[in-house]
């Protein structure tokens, strides 16, 4: 049966328990998570070893069953064996044989994906040219360094051309001219409609891709949003004025104000905007003349630190 939906990656209520033997309570993976991709959406899956991620990927992809709860690729439920068909993925740590040529690999994973013969061949040096490999499609992938090896593969996840790709530290080992490369291929793919779910634990490549996030932490997400959502922290400012001197601070501080001297300019954290206005009221009133003003974001580096940092439950999951 087919759900009608508008996303092309749905999980709904999604848990996941694991035996651990007799006599002990189960293992809790996901505890009820919730969360969906949209059509031409970048959806980044962050979360600390053990948080519930790679169970979540193997749910998706059907490797695994659900204790409780549903997930489905483009309306169809992921124990749809064509729901799979939909899907590219690219795994942590993959292997292709060293024997392979990148021309041998990408047929046999388009031939797994029902393609025809010829729609294979004119794909092949299409997706090398795409991923800065078209010089290496006779070459044995013994040959190949960690970061070509790592770009062939993600050649192999796109050659049917799926709608929904799920990735797993795609770019684990390129350089960053690589890394670069990849994510606008990315934003390629997501234009054209592709519906991207990108695990890593290079949260700055999560920050520079994708369109929003869901942080698990304990097999629970502990937040969702877009980057702009999680980072902004509207009682937080930066200020560049003058003078800057220790009896403005002390002015500001009086009103209540926190204030920390960060390399020639101060950082205010304030109630409300009515008492950022107060502030520069005074550093007018004084004479002084204000430059910059500016909210202060956190990265999503602090953002995940503070979330896996928060104590939610003492008993550690697993994925």
């Amino acid at each position: 049966m087919k759900i009608m939906t508008d996303s092309l990656i749905e999980v709904r209520s999604l848990r996941k328990e694991y035996s651990a033997g007799v006599r002990k309570p189960p293992i809790t993976a996901l505890d009820g998570i919730d969360f969906t991709v949209r059509e031409g959406e970048l959806f980044g899956l962050l979360g600390p070893n053990g948080a519930g991620k790679t169970t979540t990927v193997k749910i998706i992809l059907g490797l695994t069953a659900p204790t409780n709860g549903t997930a489905f690729i483009g309306g169809l439920p992921v124990g749809n064996a064509e729901s799979r068909r939909r899907a590219g993925y690219l795994p942590e740590g993959h292997k292709i044989p060293g024997y392979l040529t990148a021309r041998q690999a990408m047929t046999i994973f388009g031939r797994m994906s029902g393609m025809s013969t010829n729609d294979i061949k004119l794909r092949i040096p299409e997706l090398l040219e795409r991923v800065r490999l078209p010089q290496w499609i006779d070459v044995r992938v013994k040959k190949f360094s960690k970061g070509m090896t790592q770009r062939l593969g993600l050649a192999c996840a796109l050659v049917h051309r799926p709608n929904v790709l799920l990735l797993d530290e795609p770019t684990d080992g390129v350089d960053p001219v690589g890394r670069r490369e990849i994510r606008d291929l990315l934003r390629e793919e997501a234009k054209n409609g592709t519906a991207v779910l990108l695990n890593s634990h290079l949260l700055s490549e999560i920050e520079l891709t994708c369109d929003r996030v869901a942080v698990l932490r304990k097999g629970k997400v502990a937040a969702e949003g877009t980057i702009d959502e999680l980072t902004r922290r509207t009682a937080k400012y930066k200020m560049i004025a003058s003078p800057l001197d220790e009896s403005l601070v002390a002015m500001f501080r009086e009103s209540g104000a926190g204030v920390e001297r960060v390399n020639g300019h101060l950082v205010l954290s304030v109630t409300d905007l009515a008492h950022l206005n107060a502030l520069v009221d005074g550093l007018r009133s004084r004479g002084g003349m204000l430059s910059e003003l500016a909210p202060v974001r956190s990265t999503l580096e602090d953002v995940f630190v503070d979330l896996v940092k928060a104590v939610d439950q003492p008993t550690e999951q697993r994925q």
